[in-house]
């Protein structure tokens, strides 16, 4: 059985930051137009993604930090065609 992107996406954020609350959002289709989407994109056309995530990893860590660790654990993800990643990253209690 094959895992979708989002689903990898999910499982890597759970295990990378101990999340309390993830949710990735596929907002592939809204882009049905984009250049990459239109070109074959892989994975079936998951390219454009929206993360909400909730971790106590983040607690004392700047928007930029967060990011960046985000950004860093889904390097394989960019690197596969993921194009696109908006993030909503907060600690508990924000």
């Amino acid at each position: 059985m094959t895992v979708s992107v989002r689903e990898r996406m999910e499982s890597k954020l759970r295990q990378a930051f101990h999340a309390a609350e993830v949710e990735v959002i596929d907002e592939s289709h809204k882009h049905a137009g984009h250049i990459v989407h239109e070109g074959g994109a892989p994975h079936g056309g998951e390219t454009h993604f929206r993360v909400r995530i909730v971790s106590p990893d983040f607690a004392g860590k700047s928007r930029v930090e967060r990011h960046r660790a985000v950004n860093a654990l889904f390097a394989e993800e960019f690197a596969a065609g993921v194009h696109a990643l908006a993030l909503e990253t907060r600690a508990p209690g924000e």
